[in-house]
């Protein structure tokens, strides 16, 4: 998949995404300050359910661009969560027309439970908001890092791919 040459710096409100098979976890941003928060979590069973959900919010928000945070082992290389990540991306990206970039996300459930932690958060009330900090770890990440490049948290949106 080759690089994006060069992609504007994202602008207005994103919404990020910690896509897992059980949840999804949702977090909202402005990429003019920088500044993530979470939203919510979806569990619902179905896919149409779950992209009604986020047709909703995506109606509400009107972001600019979609992260999606996406699993990778420590070194980098993929594994069967990536795949289905990398197709819920697509989706989201043919069902809302809206730019998609990938955000390496390792580590964002670990920095997650570590914020709630601190914030004396526990046992089932953690579980409750764990994937929507997650997501917004992962919207920081982007926020901070930018997304151009492979398996660093900087893939080109999937409108910028041939």
């Amino acid at each position: 998949m080759p690089e994006a040459a060069h992609l504007p710096a994202p602008t207005g409100t994103t919404l990020a995404f910690d896509f897992g098979l059980a949840r999804i976890g949702v977090a909202e941003g402005d990429a003019e300050v920088g500044t993530a928060h979470p939203l919510l979590t979806i569990s619902a069973s179905s896919n149409e359910a779950r992209f009604e959900q986020i047709g909703r919010l995506i109606a509400e928000w009107q972001p600019r661009q979609l992260a999606v945070g996406l699993p990778v082992h420590v070194d980098g290389s993929e594994h069967e969560t990536t795949a289905l990540c990398r197709r819920f991306g697509h989706r989201l990206h043919g069902r809302f027309g809206l730019p998609v970039y990938w955000v390496d996300e390792r580590l964002s459930s670990v920095l997650a439970a570590s914020l709630l932690a601190e914030a004396q958060v526990f046992g089932r009330k953690q579980k409750a908001v764990l994937d929507q900090v997650a997501a917004q770890a992962i919207l920081h990440t982007f926020f901070e890092t930018g997304a151009v490049g492979r398996f660093n948290g900087r893939l080109p949106p999937i409108s910028a791919l041939p």
